[in-house]
């Protein structure tokens, strides 16, 4: 059984994608995730005054591009924009490699839901990982069913014996039923890879895509925390270019109905498991400053000159609540210095309400 083969997509291949998606020329289906965006940006919020912890997508100034919207993490609270780059790790048969088949293509088919994925984590989406398949749909049903059984009983502990033989069986039975449809990869080579990913490097997710024209790409989330809200995503486009296709028809399965319908593997590893908690902290990226917790020395710029920012430093016991900015209430930040370190970024999106 030879190795997968890895193709690596930098910062720049990311750009010429995001390029070539905005074109309406070479790509019809752009009007499709502009619509759902436009759709987005209109809803109104009836509580202004939790409104910065409320909005999730922001599309205020500008023409439609990932520079000018602005997705909510879920991991820091900060508002940024969907422009940042990313390197891409795709993983994929030989076979395809000499069938000319480009990587490019593959992160394109699914670049949209890449880009919402990426800004909803301030930290942690650097580098997406994707593993190229053929399966199709009954089998990536089969697949996701296996990996969900996987994560609860295999990874960091140990498992019932009667546990073990039955992912020992159902590995068997994949890897005949795959080999006997003469899939690439294999299903033992897909089972050692995506092993490998959420062992060693613990991506936020991980996507299985599948070339099948008939099926569908997996996205697996590695903690419920990094699923997308359902009140904001529940009619998000399914990607598919025929208009006469139902919701049900996905090109890449986006849980457009938050944890019911996403895939989440839960990772554990031995010893005492750390429990993700969401914070809200400093909208300037590289703040330390968590909004709640006590403030040091080390939580404030020792460069900032400002009188907020001398306040604070002179205060250690004074528990940080921050200040929303006061022409869009969508933000937080920790002193008046960070705000105008953040303006050339957050004026983008900074309207008056």
């Amino acid at each position: 059984m030879s190795e997968l083969i890895k193709t690596t997509l930098n910062g720049d291949s990311t750009d010429l994608l995001m390029d070539k998606w905005l074109d309406h020329d070479r790509n019809i289906a752009h009007d499709t995730y502009h619509e759902w965006f436009k759709d987005v940006r209109e809803r109104r919020h009836n509580d202004i005054a939790n409104l910065a912890e409320k909005q999730v997508i922001a599309w205020n100034k500008g023409a439609f591009s990932p520079e000018n919207v602005f997705c909510r993490t879920v991991d820091t609270g900060r508002l940024i924009s969907l422009g940042r780059t990313w390197t891409t790790h795709v993983y994929h048969h030989h076979a395809i490699q000499e069938r000319q088949l480009s990587m490019m293509r593959v992160v394109f088919t699914m670049l949209p839901e890449l880009m919402l994925l990426r800004g909803m984590h301030d930290t942690g989406c650097d580098e997406i990982y994707i593993v190229v398949t053929d399966l199709r749909r009954k089998e990536m049903d089969d697949v996701t069913d296996y990996f969900k059984l996987v994560s609860r009983f295999g990874f960091g502990r140990r498992c019932k014996p009667s546990m073990e033989d039955r992912i020992q069986r159902e590995h068997i039975r994949l890897s005949h039923e795959l080999l006997r449809q003469h899939r690439t990869p294999c299903f033992p080579q897909i089972d050692l890879i995506v092993r490998a990913i959420l062992y060693e490097k613990r991506p936020r997710f991980l996507v299985l895509f599948s070339r099948q024209t008939t099926s569908y790409s997996q996205i697996f989330f590695t903690d419920p925390s990094y699923v997308p809200d359902e009140e904001i995503f529940y009619d998000y486009p399914t990607g598919c270019p025929n208009p006469c296709c139902t919701d049900d028809c996905e090109m890449i399965r986006f849980p457009r109905r938050g944890n019911r319908s996403a895939s989440v593997l839960q990772i554990k590893t031995p010893g005492k498991t750390k429990r993700i908690k969401s914070k809200f902290m400093c909208n300037w990226i590289d703040c330390d400053v968590s909004f709640g917790e006590v403030l040091t020395a080390r939580n404030v710029d020792k460069n900032s000159d400002s009188s907020e920012a001398s306040a604070e430093l002179s205060s250690e016991n004074t528990r940080n609540s921050g200040h929303l900015c006061s022409k869009c209430k969508l933000v937080r930040y920790c002193s008046v210095e960070h705000q105008r370190k953040d303006w050339d970024n957050h004026k983008r999106v900074c309207v008056k309400i």
